[in-house]
C-alpha cells in the first residue's frame, strides 16, 4: 500500500519556564500593600482609640472636678455638696452605668443612688493630687472606667478619695464601630492598590508581548526586523535583537557566498582533471596532483575563514601577539634561510583573534615579504587607539599603486614565477574583516619595497 511521505514542521522546543513576571510583580506589590495598610491601619487604631478614650476620660474628669470644687464637710462629718454637681439623673437610677463615690478612711463610704447596695473599690494608693484613670472589672456584668482623685477638704483632716465610673459598653462600642470602619475602609483601599497594580503590571509588561508579536511575524516570514516602536526601557533589547538577527543574517549570507566561492574555485580544477582523464593525457597523474593540491588550498582556505566567521562572537578570543610571531618567524626562517627577519615592539600586546587564525594571517604576510623581497623583512608591531597595528615591509620590488587592490582578490598573483595559489593576502585580509580589522599595502620608506599595514582589535 502506498502512503504519503509525511511533513513535518519545525518543531518548537519549549522555553524554560521559571515563574511569572506579572505574578511576581502582582505579589510583591501586594505584599508590600498590605504590610504597609496594616501598619498604618494598626498606628491609626492607635491614635483614634486613644482619643476616643482621652474624650471619654475628659467627660468624667469634669464631673470629678466638679464633685470636688461642690464638695464640703456636714455637721456630723459626712461629705455634702453646696450645689447640685451630680445632677445627670443616671445618678440616682440604680445601674444605670453611671456612678460616683467619696470614700475616706476610717469614715463611711458616700456613694451615688446609682450604685444601690454597691461599692466602688479602691484604685491603688496615690501620693499626688491627679486625677487617675483606669479600666475596673470589679462588677462582673459590667466593664468600668474610673478616675478617682484625692482631696482634702476644708474643715477635714481626712483624706478623702473620690471617684467616678461610667460603663464602658458606649466607649466600647465606639471603638468597635470605628475599628470596623477602619478594617473595611483599609480593605478596600488594599483591594483597589492590589487592582491598580494588577493592571499597571499588565500595561507596564505589554510591550514585550510586542516584542513576541513582531518576533512571531519574522518567524512567519512577514518582516525581517522588529521596526514598532518601544518604550525607552524594552528599546535596547530590541536594539540587540535586531543587531542579533543582522549578524545571524550577514553569517548565512557569509556562509552561502563562501558555498558559492568554494564551488567556483573547484570547478575549474575539476574541469582540468575531466578533461586530462577523457583524453587519456600522458601526464594526468602529475595534473591530478596539481589540480588537487589546487583544490585542497581552495578547501583550506575556505574552512579556516568559516572557522573564523564561527569563532568571530566569542568574547574570550584573545592571543597574545609575540608569541605568535615568535612561531612565524621560526616556521618562516626555516623555509626562508636567506632571509632576515627583524621583529619589534612591545611584548605584552594581545588582540581579539583567535591564536591560529592570528598565526595564519601573520604567516602569510611575513611569507609572501619573504618570498618576494630580496632577502630583508621587518616586522613592527604597536598599540593604536584600540587597535594592535603590524607593519611587514620587505626591501623587493613592491607593488605598483594601482595594483594594489586587485591583489587583493583570489587567485591574483603578479610574480608566476614563484610557486603559489594567489590565495595569501585574500585570506588575510577576509579573516582579518571577519575580527573587524583591516588590511592595507603602502610603500615602505626605509626598505623600499612593500609595506602590509594589518589592523586587528587589541584586547588590552
Amino acid at each position: 500500500m502506498d502512503t504519503a511521505p509525511l511533513t513535518e514542521g519545525p518543531i518548537r522546543v519549549p522555553a524554560a519556564v521559571k515563574g511569572s513576571l506579572s505574578r511576581r510583580m502582582i505579589l510583591i506589590a501586594a505584599v508590600w500593600i498590605v504590610v504597609l495598610l496594616s501598619g498604618g491601619g494598626f498606628a491609626l487604631d492607635r491614635v483614634l482609640t486613644q482619643a476616643v478614650t482621652r474624650n471619654f476620660d475628659d467627660q468624667l474628669e469634669y464631673v470629678l472636678r466638679s464633685l470636688l470644687n461642690s464638695s464640703e464637710i456636714g455637721p456630723e462629718g459626712e461629705v455634702i455638696f453646696s450645689r447640685d454637681a451630680a445632677a445627670d439623673q443616671r445618678f440616682v437610677e440604680p445601674y444605670s452605668g453611671l456612678y460616683w463615690q467619696v470614700s475616706g478612711k476610717g469614715r463611711e463610704d458616700f456613694p451615688s443612688r446609682s450604685l444601690w447596695d454597691r461599692k466602688l473599690a479602691f484604685g491603688g494608693p496615690h501620693d499626688d493630687r491627679n486625677a487617675h484613670f483606669y479600666d475596673s472589672t470589679q462588677f462582673p456584668d459590667e466593664k468600668l472606667r474610673i478616675v478617682e482623685r484625692d482631696a482634702v477638704i476644708p474643715g477635714s483632716k481626712v483624706h478623702w478619695r473620690f471617684q467616678v465610673a461610667q460603663s464602658r459598653d458606649g466607649l466600647d462600642a465606639q471603638i468597635t464601630t470605628l475599628r470596623r470602619t477602619l478594617v473595611r475602609s483599609f480593605a478596600l483601599l488594599a483591594l483597589g492598590l492590589i487592582v491598580m497594580a494588577a493592571l499597571q503590571t499588565f500595561y507596564g509588561l505589554w510591550p514585550l508581548r510586542r516584542v513576541r508579536e513582531e518576533i512571531a511575524r519574522m518567524r512567519a516570514g512577514q518582516s525581517n526586523r522588529v521596526s514598532s516602536a518601544m518604550p525607552v526601557e524594552v528599546a535596547p533589547m530590541v536594539e540587540e535583537l535586531n543587531a542579533l538577527i543582522e549578524h545571524n543574517e550577514r553569517q548565512a549570507e557569509e556562509a552561502r557566498r563562501h558555498a558559492g566561492n568554494l564551488a567556483h574555485a573547484l570547478k575549474t580544477p575539476l574541469t582540468v582533471i575531466m578533461n586530462a582523464a577523457t583524453a587519456q593525457s600522458d601526464d594526468l597523474a602529475d595534473t591530478v596532483i596539481r589540480e588537487a593540491r589546487t583544490m585542497r588550498r581552495q578547501v583550506d582556505h575556505h574552512l579556516a575563514r568559516a572557522r573564523a566567521v564561527g569563532r568571530r562572537g566569542s568574547a574570550h578570543s584573545r592571543a597574545d601577539v609575540w608569541p605568535s610571531l615568535e612561531s612565524v618567524e621560526r616556521a618562516v626562517g626555516r623555509l626562508y634561510r636567506h632571509v632576515r627577519i627583524d621583529v619589534t615592539g612591545p611584548r605584552g600586546l594581545q588582540v581579539h583573534v583567535e591564536r591560529q587564525d592570528l598565526d595564519e594571517m601573520l604567516g602569510n604576510l611575513i611569507e609572501n615579504a619573504a618570498k618576494y623581497g630580496g632577502g630583508s623583512v621587518f616586522v613592527t608591531v604597536g598599540a593604536q587607539s584600540g587597535f594592535v597595528e603590524f607593519l611587514v615591509e620587505d626591501d623587493g620590488v613592491g607593488i605598483p599603486e594601482e595594483e594594489r587592490v586587485r591583489i587583493f582578490d583570489r587567485g591574483v598573483r603578479l610574480d608566476t614565477g614563484k610557486p603559489g595559489t594567489g590565495l595569501g593576502l585574500a585570506i588575510v585580509r577576509d579573516v582579518a574583516e571577519i575580527y573587524e580589522g583591516t588590511v592595507a599595502l603602502e610603500e615602505s620608506e626605509d626598505l623600499g619595497g612593500l609595506l602590509v599595514r594589518l589592523r586587528l582589535p587589541a584586547a588590552n
